[in-house]
């Protein structure tokens, strides 16, 4: 992927990301506020190797709200695929703007403890 479609894609995911968050019900956006969202081209070897597939668009790190506490050594966070994304929807920047929301939503809903069913019914229709 050419730098200039990188910083452009990151650009656009950032801005869908910040927009995403300030639209969750009140009650949601402080807890979605403390969560660090990242971007990277693709799935490094590292998240290979525990089984993330390659083609993955988004992924969430951390613990859930509805887990009980725990000592894990990762910050919670959320990492967003931009090459991924984009070749997912066929390079139209509408569509890759949908689907940064959408998967930026499936990722929060992680660690909101939601079901994919409460996660359609609250947040995606």
């Amino acid at each position: 992927m050419e730098p200039e479609l990188f910083d452009q894609l990151l650009h656009l995911a950032s801005t869908e990301v910040s927009t995403t968050k300030a639209k969750l019900p009140g009650n949601l956006r402080p807890r979605a506020a403390t969560i660090t969202t990242t971007f990277e081209l693709k799935p490094n070897a590292d998240l290979g190797t525990d089984g993330i597939k390659s083609h993955v668009l988004g992924l969430f790190l951390g613990e859930s709200m509805t887990a009980p506490p725990c000592n894990h050594p990762q910050p919670t966070q959320i990492i967003l695929f931009l090459k991924n994304l984009w070749e997912c929807i066929g390079s139209d920047k509408a569509a890759f703007l949908e689907e940064t929301h959408i998967t930026h939503l499936h990722e929060l809903g992680h660690h909101f403890g939601f079901d994919e069913y409460d996660l359609q019914k609250r947040y995606l229709n």
